[in-house]
């Protein structure tokens, strides 16, 4: 075979230098064709779009193009000429053709119109497929949308550890880490592990989340953000829920709330036109064969305001709602942690816009958040977006040591595990706030994607931990 640069395909279809050499290689969609000739289509994920590539019969043999079967990998030297059938530009006339890796009749992803439940049972071949190559690709956009929006606004990108002692929102939902030998646990005379002996000398776990450190790297730099793998062992079976996802947590000095909720909204927005810009082709597939209204929805988000919304009015809403006759299937009074359902019909029926829920009871809220000044409620924030519900959690935090204090106390949180946190209370005080946004969630929204497990290459659930 001629010793010439791999081109990739996107760049391929993008030409109209026809008549020129090129090389491609990557993975066969499709053949089909006659005794003369054979149709091949070739994608190697650099975009949702194949390059056609056009072998004759007579040259290569029939037995050669036998073992061009769906999922085999290729690489073809060719020239490139205009295409004469619609749907592409241009395609490759084959003059050298290299199978580089064959594939068998049991490859999982060759049939058309698997469900999602059984890709997911072959995660390591599903990013092969046209849905799974765009929902990556976009996945990548908006991890680069991310990053730009923060540094183009001042925010320095900050690293807070993944091994942690404590737990920033006290539900105790934490994957333990240790060294220790599991048959042979070392107690103390209260029955208790002995953790002592461990790697670090205390009981450590996984984190749930960065902000307590990033409210340190805040109250310092003035704007940072984190982004990273988070963990939770929440025994949650849902089409919302992941053991292991990502997650996006700025936090900013000198912010109140209403300045946190003008961050999420100008942030999301931004996140959303990114991937209109940026993600065309993809968006348009998904659009095609995922859901319909997935472009009407994206461009409906970024067009108009977001509702602020304070959580007595939205339960005043959804009561008003029951008594016209709309069935809930959790109970709504003050006081609920709202469902998804809840959050959903003020987004998507009541207001028809996102909407920004804040000032929720302290009651279902962590220890951080600020006391308003009726003593009930806190200066928290949600985020509710159509199909998803919450995207963005934030709040304005507690900067005050003895009123943080307190909460700390009447939760019954361990001072041994909060004395650094509350330094920043203790030393040089000041307002500030932040939010987190589940990276996953908001990959969801963007690719119109309906569970959770298919927006993540290799998803992390209950019982399942596979590749």
């Amino acid at each position: 075979m001629q010793t010439i640069k791999r081109t990739r395909i996107l760049d391929v279809l993008k030409s109209s230098e026809f008549g020129t050499t090129v090389n491609v290689k990557g993975w066969v969609r499709t053949r089909r064709g006659s005794k003369s000739v054979n149709f091949i289509a070739l994608n190697d994920g650099s975009t949702i779009k194949n390059v056609q590539i056009v072998a004759d019969v007579e040259k290569f043999g029939e037995e050669t193009l036998k073992q061009i079967t769906t999922g085999a990998c290729l690489s073809v030297v060719g020239t490139l000429v205009e295409s004469v059938g619609s749907g592409q530009n241009c395609e490759i006339q084959a003059t050298e053709i290299e199978i580089l890796g064959t594939c068998g009749s049991d490859y999982p992803m060759q049939k058309k119109g698997q469900s999602f439940e059984f890709m997911r049972q072959h995660a390591h071949m599903r990013l092969r497929t046209n849905t799974f190559g765009a929902v990556f690709r976009i996945r990548h956009n908006m991890a680069i949308a991310i990053h730009k929006y923060f540094h183009e606004h001042g925010f320095y990108y900050f690293h807070t550890p993944i091994i942690t002692a404590s737990d920033c929102e006290g539900a105790g939902q934490m994957f333990q880490v240790t060294t220790k030998n599991l048959y042979d646990l070392k107690k103390g005379e209260d029955g208790k592990i002995d953790y002592s002996d461990d790697f670090f000398g205390k009981q450590t776990s996984l984190t749930v989340s960065g902000q307590l450190e990033g409210e340190l790297g805040a109250t310092a730099l003035g704007a940072i953000y984190t982004f990273g793998p988070t963990f939770r062992a929440e025994n949650s079976n849902t089409p919302r829920h992941l053991a292991e996802f990502w997650m996006i947590e700025p936090e900013v000095a000198f912010n109140d709330i209403t300045d946190n909720m003008d961050l999420a909204e100008d942030f999301i927005k931004y996140c959303v036109r990114w991937a209109l810009d940026n993600c065309k082709d993809d968006l348009d597939f998904l659009n095609k064969m995922i859901d319909k209204t997935l472009l009407d929805r994206l461009h409906f988000v970024v067009e108009h305001d977001f509702v602020r919304l304070p959580y007595g009015e939205g339960i005043r809403i959804l009561e008003e709602a029951i008594k016209n006759g709309h069935k809930f299937e959790f109970p709504v009074y003050w006081g609920v942690d709202l469902a998804s359902e809840h959050e959903r019909y003020l987004v998507e029926e009541h207001f028809k816009r996102p909407v920004i829920l804040t000032d929720y009871p302290k009651e279902i809220k962590a220890f951080y958040m600020k006391l308003n000044d009726d003593g009930k409620t806190v200066r928290a924030m949600d985020v509710l977006f159509p199909q998803i519900g919450e995207i963005i959690g934030g709040s304005e935090r507690e900067e005050n040591y003895d009123k943080l204090m307190s909460r700390i106390e009447e939760l019954h949180i361990p001072m041994k595990d909060m004395w650094w946190y509350l330094d920043t209370r203790k030393f040089g005080t000041c307002p500030h706030s932040g939010f987190g946004l589940g990276f996953e969630r908001l990959i969801l929204f963007v690719t119109g994607m309906q569970n959770i497990r298919d927006v993540i290459p290799f998803p992390r659930t209950p019982k399942s931990a596979d590749f």
